[in-house]
């Protein structure tokens, strides 16, 4: 394996372009105007600019990269980027150059950390595409913050995953011959520490494939000494408090593992199943009986009762009477209750407590037996005669047969069925009370819901709200032991006179004990989900309330997960963590979705859809993967995965790529003195394309800013597409070209790289690596960051010049009408063509137009020598030229000759009704949108009038091209 030192001095190598030592500078601001005089005379404001907190970061790995100062100086040689966009050469080395350098560590400043806890994988895991998603994400906050200026901690680990890692090695040991109970308890457990170890670290590196900007250095475990000292400590003093019990309730039992699981290792499948209808006897009166249904026939043995809804008048006068179970004799209760539905098989409900969550309550409501049909690898008990030593599926057909040679089988019918089957092999998991470790959630429950519904905790998106309150409402007390060996080993002893000992360690446990006394610990180990609710704070030192990490960075920013762990996981830390810290671990849970196939299916192996998230990355990059992920959907919402899509965000990539090359042809050997603003000069002294871009670059670094702020991910990918794409590329590079003065290109060099910069710095948290090659070889100078990764986000509150917004745009919708009108008429490319346009209301759109014939000239094939730009339409319109409305007081007007076509009357009109048809719909939805109090009332206001702007400039647009039409139409 290449060390990290090498790899650090082959991608510093790869990255700077130019020679030199070395240079560590303080963060600064992107530049935006130095003191300068830089085109046309006009006249001057004054700004000033946004102080930034300099930030110092250690750098380890400085030395080792100057011993390879060889390797640097060959690269910085070129000035030129590669012609080809090749992620593979640069991704890795980039990344590892990122570690080394200790840029993912928190660093110091004056402005209050960020925290995000990494939800830890399992240890057992491979790197999957909901693995992907959350990297991506985290990543993308991670990023910005630490852009903000802000000491950002991304902390990250892995779950010990005690079912997983357990039965992993348990069938590496049967496949050796041998088992867990011949290996012995601590024989076996260093055969898991041993594969752990070896095994353990795989997801973590995948991990970093990806991207992920997490302080490795701070890496947890939750099996971990310190983590374990938190799991014990949690324990006791929930048991000191009263609820910790131990007792005998229902749970989710695996007979296959043979422990309890929890309900998000429970899948609820749909299949075709069985429904067997038969006979309940009643006690006293020969042939009477109930007919009943029942999809699990073995589970009649451990019947309590029958149950009917008390309004069904077909059983009014059986209700209290007394039934016989069927093969048992057992005498049970026909009972009441509005929980059973009339509609539902015969109506009719047999009771089994034992083996039931719903039957379970109702026997807690009417006070029944319960009678255990199953042990623990779900055969039949001994007690139940011919039946016993059974499985639970050989004695269903056993029992069925022998209801239908009694005479009291009605009849089986297939119906679809919901079946609960553990993760973890597919096993039907059976219902069963056992006794086990309880925590009472009732009262931490209610103070969880709360903490959302007082604002303390916010979720994203706000429709899972519901979902948080109607569980933690309705929550059931949590069953936390597990009958396994890998884990946090329940604290509990317990004495040779039975009594239960709960202590923080054997020595105390010894002490609470009689003198002497043999204690026998307990075998159980704690719910993988008890030590993870500890999470956010077990990980920053707790219970050390003293410890400078949980003081700094307790309680943590943001929760990011998938919205199928809001309640196993994540309700159940809020729950902990205000009961043993006081406070939300957390103030926002952003809950993402799931990543489904390019149809909306569900990823699975048997669908054979499942996308392995590190192919993707090997043929298309992990910034491609990533910006697709987190783009094209709001929080919450489930993911499309395309490869179209993918190859879209390389070809995004791809885009960026282009642009810095190009920035690098025009610079050349010499790269022009970025902009920044001083006392002497501001934006009113470029023309119009280089205001608008600049405007442009600083309003989307500051709406970009206020989205991620808002956990707005997919809106603010959104918008650092559409102006690297849409305005920087297709736009303004393109018009940067027609800048041939010296004077105007030096200007235009500086805005651009300018322009780029801001660029880059708005795509990095979304594809870190590509932004960060670029930034290097074309930004980057000898007095700046280190890196684009701790380069500071675009300074706020830096003018822009929003007329200048106003009047490019119109300028823009100028040459895109211009271009459709060419394509309407298959013109040849080759052609220039005449056009007058007329500009009725704004005098200086009316200059802008005229000073950039040239970029008129490239763009949209204008003859420069035949462009007239006038005030007003003539009082007779040339009957030769086609008439284009471009906005209310801007049209054009195009000889047909120029087109290469003839006057088409039928054709322009057809060409207009279309525009109209367009401009209608625009219109509609604008209306709809205002008369919504919704948007009027909470919109904010500037946005409000922008929509009713827009609205006022399409009706009169409309209205000029009615006018066209009438004109085009023969006089009545």
């Amino acid at each position: 394996m290449v060390s990290s030192s090498l790899k650090a001095a082959i991608v510093m190598g790869a990255l700077l372009r130019r020679g030199g030592a070395l240079v560590v500078a303080g963060r600064r601001g992107v530049p935006a105007f130095r003191k300068r005089r830089l085109s046309s005379g006009a006249a001057t404001t004054t700004t000033t600019r946004t102080t930034r907190t300099t930030r110092t970061r250690t750098t380890t790995c400085r030395e080792s990269v100057a011993e390879k100062s060889d390797v640097v100086e060959s690269a910085a040689s070129s000035s030129e980027l590669p012609p080809r966009y090749e992620f593979k050469s640069f991704e890795e080395s980039i990344y590892a150059w990122w570690e080394e350098s200790g840029f993912f560590k928190p660093g110091e400043g004056e402005k209050a950390a960020y925290t995000i806890p990494m939800p830890p994988p399992n240890v057992t895991g491979r790197l999957h595409l909901g693995h992907a998603m959350f990297v991506a994400l985290q990543d993308i906050l991670a990023r910005f913050h630490r852009m903000r200026g802000r000491p950002t901690l991304w902390l990250p680990g892995t779950d010990h995953a005690g079912i997983a890692t357990q039965l992993l090695v348990e069938r590496a040991v049967e496949a050796e011959g041998s088992s867990r109970a011949e290996l012995g308890r601590e024989a076996f457990l260093e055969r898991v520490w041993a594969w752990k170890e070896e095994h353990g670290g795989a997801i973590v590196d995948q991990m970093r494939r990806l991207g992920a900007s997490a302080d490795w250095s701070r890496e947890k475990f939750t099996l971990e000494p310190a983590l374990s000292v938190a799991v014990t400590e949690a324990f006791a003093r929930l048991h000191e408090a009263g609820l910790v019990y131990r007792g005998r309730r229902m749970v989710n039992w695996s007979p296959a593992l043979q422990t309890a699981v929890s309900d998000l290792e429970v899948e609820t499948v749909e299949r075709v199943g069985k429904l067997y209808f038969f006979k309940y006897p009643i006690e006293g009166e020969e042939g009477l009986f109930l007919e009943v249904a029942t999809t699990r026939p073995e589970t009649i043995l451990g019947d309590a009762a029958v149950c009917v809804n008390p309004n069904d008048e077909r059983y009014a006068g059986l209700v209290g009477r007394t039934a016989v179970v069927p093969l048992v004799g057992r005498r049970v209760p026909v009972i009441a209750d509005e929980y059973v539905d009339p509609e539902f098989g015969t109506g009719a409900l047999k009771i089994t407590p034992g083996h039931d969550p719903n039957d379970y309550a109702i026997g807690e409501k009417y006070d029944l037996p319960i009678f255990e049909v199953m042990g623990p690898d779900a055969s039949i008990v001994d007690e139940y005669f011919e039946y016993a030593g059974l499985d639970r599926f050989e004695c269903r057909k056993k029992l069925w047969a022998d209801l239908e040679a009694k005479g009291l089988a009605v009849r089986v019918e297939e119906r679809p069925q919901r079946v609960p089957v553990s993760q973890r092999g597919g096993e039907v998991i059976e219902p069963m009370v056992s006794t086990q470790w309880f925590v009472n959630t009732t009262v931490m429950g209610a103070r969880a819901a709360a903490a959302v519904r007082d604002g303390d905790i916010r979720i994203v998106p706000a429709r899972f709200e519901k979902e948080w309150f109607n569980w933690l409402d309705n929550i059931e007390d949590w069953c936390v032991s597990r009958q396994l060996w890998w884990g946090h080993r329940v604290p509990a002893w317990y004495s040779s006179d039975g009594r239960v000992i709960v202590a923080r360690s054997e020595e105390d446990a010894r002490a609470l004990a009689p003198q002497d006394d043999v204690l026998t610990r307990d075998e159980d180990v704690l719910d993988t989900w008890f030590s993870s609710g500890l999470w956010p704070f077990a990980t920053l030192g707790w219970p050390d309330e003293t410890n400078p990490d949980f003081q700094k960075f307790y309680p943590a920013n943001c929760l990011e997960t998938g919205y199928d762990i809001l309640f196993f996981w994540v309700a159940r830390m809020v729950m902990l963590g205000i009961e043993f810290t006081g406070k939300p671990p957390f103030d926002t849970i952003y809950m993402h979705g799931l990543v489904r196939d390019a149809n909306g299916q569900k990823m699975s192996k048997t669908k054979g859809n499942v996308v392995d998230p590190l192919a993707v990355v090997e043929e298309y990059g992990a910034d491609a993967l990533r910006y697709t992920l987190v783009t094209g959907v709001t929080p919450g919402q489930d993911v499309p995965l395309s490869m179209d899509r993918v190859e879209q965000s390389r070809n995004f990539a791809n885009k960026l790529w282009n642009i810095a090359r190009f920035a690098r042809y025009r610079f050349g050997d010499a790269t022009p003195d970025p902009l920044v603003e001083d006392d002497d000069e501001d934006l009113s002294s470029l023309r119009l394309p280089e205001r608008w871009i600049a405007s442009r670059a600083r309003s989307t670094a500051e709406s970009v800013a206020a989205a991620l702020e808002d956990y707005a991910v997919g809106e603010a990918g959104r918008l650092v597409y559409e102006f690297v794409w849409d305005e920087l590329a297709d736009w303004y590079v393109e018009i940067s070209k027609t800048r041939r003065r010296r004077e105007d290109s030096e200007t235009a060099n500086r805005v651009l790289l300018y322009a780029l910069d801001v660029g880059l710095r708005l795509v990095h948290p979304f594809m870190p690596h590509v932004t960060e090659y670029l930034w290097q070889r074309v930004c980057k100078t000898t007095d700046g960051p280190e890196a684009l990764m701790v380069a500071p986000w675009p300074a706020e509150g830096l003018p822009v010049d929003q007329n200048a917004v106003v009047l490019f745009n119109l300028w823009r919708d100028l040459v895109r009408a211009l271009r459709n009108i060419r394509a309407e008429y298959n013109c040849d490319t080759k052609t220039r063509m005449a056009v007058t346009i007329v500009c009725a209301t704004n005098a200086a759109l009316a200059d802008a137009i005229r000073e950039e014939t040239a970029a008129l000239e490239l763009l949209a094939k204008v003859d420069a020598d035949r462009l007239t730009v006038v005030d007003q339409i003539p009082v007779v319109l040339p009957d030769d030229a086609a008439r284009i409305v471009v906005a209310d007081g801007l049209e054009a007007f195009v000889p047909y000759a120029d087109l290469q076509a003839n006057k088409d009357v039928a054709k322009e009109i057809d060409r207009l009704d279309r525009q109209l048809a367009k401009l209608q719909k625009d219109i509609g939805g604008l209306e709809t949108r205002l008369a919504n109090p919704g948007f009027v009332d909470k919109a904010p206001p500037a946005v409000v009038s922008e929509a009713k702007d827009t609205l006022r400039d399409k009706l009169e647009q409309r209205q000029a091209i009615l006018d066209a039409i009438a004109d085009l139409q023969p006089a009545s």
